[in-house]
């Protein structure tokens, strides 16, 4: 695993739980991984109650698989599972870019697009774990922008199983449209053309369907 430094006042429980998300989305843990609690939370510096607290959240929302007295594993990529994660963020954003029509300023702009100069430059230089962060910031600036910032922190949980899609599409997609798309979201933000902003992200959140089959080809053996 990948580990960074736990945050100043961040329980043991939600580093466990961060770290965990990190390495299962960036494939460090890839699917049917299996997990030793005790080895975890020796690697994390914790005691083995907040390990066990993190992987039974995960388990709640299909990310992991405890298997009583048996094992513990990373669970297999479920297409079911990520089309519902897609299909509640597709239902928020397309909303939610409509809000930022009407609330953003330039201020909110100004931030959506150093964001987006930085994606560009990550681009070029192939930094995918950077891109990814990058990504996620874009759109957690849309919902703080909007004024919906407890929202998007509600679906982090569900996400995971659309995030590690968009990992693998990172490492497979020849041609990424991830900036290019995030460009022209912001045009039409900047515009205040709500109906072109939703059209954008629902064609941006819908790209893992366009990118499964080379997704499918370079990772066939993570899929349920």
């Amino acid at each position: 695993m990948e580990l960074t430094e736990r945050f100043p006042r961040e329980t043991g429980r939600n580093y466990a739980l961060r770290m965990l998300k990190e390495n299962i989305i960036s494939l460090e843990l890839a699917p049917e991984s299996l997990i030793s609690e005790a080895e975890l939370a020796a690697e994390l510096g914790l005691s083995r109650t907040p390990v066990r607290e993190a992987l039974i959240e995960l388990d709640k929302v299909q990310i992991i698989k405890i298997v009583p007295q048996k094992r513990t594993m990373v669970a297999p990529i479920n297409y079911d599972l990520v089309d519902e994660a897609c299909f509640m963020r597709n239902t928020l954003e397309r909303e939610l870019v409509r809000l930022v029509c009407r609330y953003t300023n330039e201020t909110g702009l100004f931030r959506l697009e150093e964001n987006v100069r930085l994606q560009q430059f990550y681009l070029k230089q192939s930094d995918f774990r950077k891109l990814m962060q990058l990504d996620d910031n874009f759109h957690a600036i849309l919902f703080e922008v909007a004024q919906k910032p407890q929202v998007y922190r509600l679906l982090q949980d569900i996400t995971i199983h659309f995030d590690r899609v968009r990992w693998m599409a990172l490492e497979s997609v020849k041609e990424l449209k991830i900036v290019q798309d995030h460009e022209q979201i912001l045009e039409a933000l900047r515009t205040r053309d709500a109906g072109q902003a939703e059209a954008l992200m629902q064609k941006h959140l819908s790209r893992y369907k366009f990118d499964a089959t080379a997704i499918r080809e370079k990772f066939p053996q993570y899929f349920h």
